[in-house]
């Protein structure tokens, strides 16, 4: 067996060469612009939702629900991953992303079963910013709290 001992120059140039850099004048106003789509849609929604007739309340709660299965959807249709190719960040805005980061990994290791494979998996990648948005909030609260700032 051969052993190849990388300096950390060697590997700062072998990651350099696999990884080509980013053309940010393309991904940024694209990030920005499909992005802004989908806070768009959210809007209409929100909108056509009232002219329905659903209090304010409910219908902004309707406009999540129904962002939340359009990226599940689409998660599950393989649309989602096709649109954040030519969208990068701008579909990370937050209901969105949040509900692909939970459809993907179910999807990924349905084959393990209901309970070893989608339930294990659904937050591997969803856990940490349920964990860390909760640990946020609570500080955010107290903060708030002690310096009587609501």
């Amino acid at each position: 067996m051969i052993i190849m001992a990388l300096t950390p120059k060697d590997y700062e140039q072998m990651n350099k060469k696999a990884s080509p850099p980013t053309k940010s004048y393309l991904t940024i106003p694209m990030a920005f612009l499909i992005g802004g789509l989908i806070c768009t849609l959210g809007q209409f929604l929100t909108n056509l939702y009232t002219m329905l007739g659903l209090v304010k309340e409910i219908a902004s709660a309707s406009t999540s629900i129904t962002l939340i299965f359009l990226a599940a959807l689409l998660t599950g249709l393989n649309v989602f991953d096709n649109i954040a190719k030519v969208a990068g960040a701008g579909t990370l805005v937050p209901i969105t992303g949040f509900s692909n980061a939970v459809a993907a990994p179910a999807l990924e290791f349905k084959s393990e079963g209901l309970i070893l494979g989608v339930g294990a998996k659904m937050f591997t990648i969803a856990g940490p910013v349920i964990v860390y948005g909760t640990v946020a909030s609570v500080i955010y609260g107290i903060i708030l709290y002690v310096f009587k700032l609501y």
